[in-house]
């Protein structure tokens, strides 16, 4: 478990995934500014928490070998197939050179399912297709929102209200200091990111 927060929900036609900024070692700060969440391609992204040197290593070579593959074959991989060729790196990993210490959120648009997906994926390799789902500390007061507010058919705002919701019992309840958030969402036009400033207001 990790001092760390990702957080993603799904809904009808959008997916949205929420990092915390903040990089630390031991109990020094160092930064409050970092994108932990990467671009695979115009309809993919990949959250990742972890140690510094686990998390940009992984997420770097995920990245480049996506971009190599679509060079290679001119075709975009699913966000299914991008999950679970993500997975067997982390499970080869893990039985060979060592493991990463990793935790992984992956959403994407599929034009040709036209929806969009998320997939759960732990340090351990585990790999689960979710409607919702969360990683690290801040996990145990997302998920009870997340449980309490999703819908099937929820909208776009809906999605983002909730949130919103996650990051304020962050900011409120959470003994470490959460201040800021990347935010960003895919739909069938592609990725763009969220400020926690346009976030919807709470009742």
């Amino acid at each position: 478990m990790s001092g760390e927060t990702l957080f993603g929900i799904q809904g009808k036609g959008f997916a949205i995934l929420a990092a915390d900024q903040h990089m630390a070692f031991s109990i020094i700060q160092t930064k409050d500014d970092e994108d932990k969440i990467k671009l695979l391609d115009s309809h993919k992204m990949i959250a990742c928490q972890g140690p510094c040197a686990d998390r940009s290593m992984f997420i770097e070579y995920i990245s480049k070998n996506v971009t190599l593959n679509k060079l290679r074959t001119g075709v975009s991989d699913s966000t299914k197939s991008l999950a679970f060729w993500t997975r067997n790196e982390l499970a080869t990993a893990l039985r060979s050179r060592g493991a990463y210490q990793t935790d992984l959120l992956i959403a994407g648009y599929d034009a040709e399912e036209d929806a969009a997906s998320l997939y759960y994926i732990d340090y351990l390799s585990a790999c689960q297709k979710l409607a919702k789902g969360a990683h690290g500390y801040g996990a145990y007061f997302c998920n009870g929102l997340m449980d309490r507010y999703w819908t099937p058919d929820m909208t776009l705002d809906d999605g983002l209200k909730i949130i919103a919701r996650c990051i304020n019992e962050l900011q409120v309840r959470f003994v470490g200091k959460m201040t800021k958030f990347m935010i960003k969402v895919v739909t069938k036009d592609g990725i763009r990111i969220v400020s926690q400033a346009d976030l919807p207001k709470l009742d």
